[in-house]
């Protein structure tokens, strides 16, 4: 059996849905599943059992001799949420109880982690593990992010094989739950539909002009690949940069979901708000030479086929993944 946390949530759903594509429904779900909006990203998937976040870690000390891997993408996302305590307990102390019953059971461990890991990006965005205690995050959850990084690396008793996957700017179906934490392109398509433009933050660093701000921008259906491609590396050991190699502006992204919707072009610049304008991140970019390397060469969607497919495909017909 293969165990998703975070399972009705947008990343941990697209990777039911995957499994479920290549016949794999002896899936067990975890999460808090009290939002039924978010819930209905589980409508028509396959699985065995759903089991409360509380209690599944009872649940797996008891039945860890049935799990093949634990796929743990749970945690909480919200980059503007200042209690720290929140994060401490969801991403840090309950992953680490995670880890050590994997640890203890024999269970392989693949989790996600976040660029935002990286903060303004001052010692690059290289996923190597010597660079991981001098990282600067900027927000409690990318604190919380790093803090288990670090101590997944400083950890003597691991599970048989692991890794920590570094997600850079994720997009696509299954993330309508997530009000302002969902992606740029889905805000985007949503006001395009219902101004006919989209407003973009004006560039305060001279180095760059206004939209030319630069993501790593990775179509969610690109990133579940991955996850299932890890499912049986057993010389897996390591964390993991995961977004495309290939940063892209955000009028590039504007430019494609208004081609996608068949309207007319019509960019609006504003100031950024001064009280994140310090902090503002005007680049990131994967280096995925270690992917790639430890032998995954499927080429990643382009931003302008990944746009075209989550707007036509998904957005457009309100569909799941």
């Amino acid at each position: 059996m293969i165990v998703i946390t975070g399972a009705a949530g947008f990343i941990g759903s697209c990777l039911v849905s995957r499994f479920n594509s290549i016949q794999r429904d002896d899936l067990i779900l975890i999460d808090d599943f009290s939002n039924q909006n978010k819930n209905k990203n589980l409508s028509n998937k396959k699985y065995l059992q759903q089991i409360d976040r509380n209690v599944f870690p009872e649940w797996l000390r008891k039945n860890g001799s049935k799990i093949s891997i634990l796929y743990h993408i749970g945690a909480r996302t919200d980059t503007v949420e200042t209690n720290v305590e929140i994060f401490n307990n969801l991403n840090l102390f309950y992953s680490k109880k995670i880890w050590n019953l994997c640890a203890d059971l024999g269970i392989p461990f693949i989790y996600a982690s976040s660029a935002a890991t990286y903060g303004m990006g001052e010692f690059g965005f290289n996923d190597n593990h010597e660079d991981v205690r001098k990282l600067k995050p900027l927000n409690p959850y990318a604190v919380s992010k790093n803090d288990f990084d670090k101590w997944v690396l400083s950890s003597v008793h691991q599970p048989p094989y692991w890794a920590g996957l570094k997600f850079f700017n994720i997009y696509g179906p299954n993330e309508f739950h997530k009000g302002r934490m969902a992606s740029v392109i889905f805000h985007a398509y949503n006001q395009i539909k219902s101004t006919g433009e989209m407003q973009l933050f004006r560039s305060h660093n001279l180095k760059y002009t206004d939209g030319g701000q630069l993501r790593d921008f990775m179509y969610v259906r690109d990133l579940v690949d991955v996850l299932v491609f890890m499912l049986h590396k057993k010389n897996l050991r390591g964390l993991y940069n995961l977004g495309t190699g290939i940063a892209r502006t955000f009028n590039d992204l504007a430019i494609n979901v208004f081609k996608a919707l068949n309207k007319n072009l019509k960019i609006t610049y504003i100031d950024t708000p001064l009280d994140i304008r310090k902090k503002y991140q005007y680049f990131t970019q994967a280096n995925i030479s270690k992917l790639r390397d430890f032998g995954y060469k499927k080429d990643f969607f382009t931003l302008e086929e990944g746009i075209e497919d989550y707007v036509v495909n998904y957005l457009n017909c309100n569909k799941f993944y």
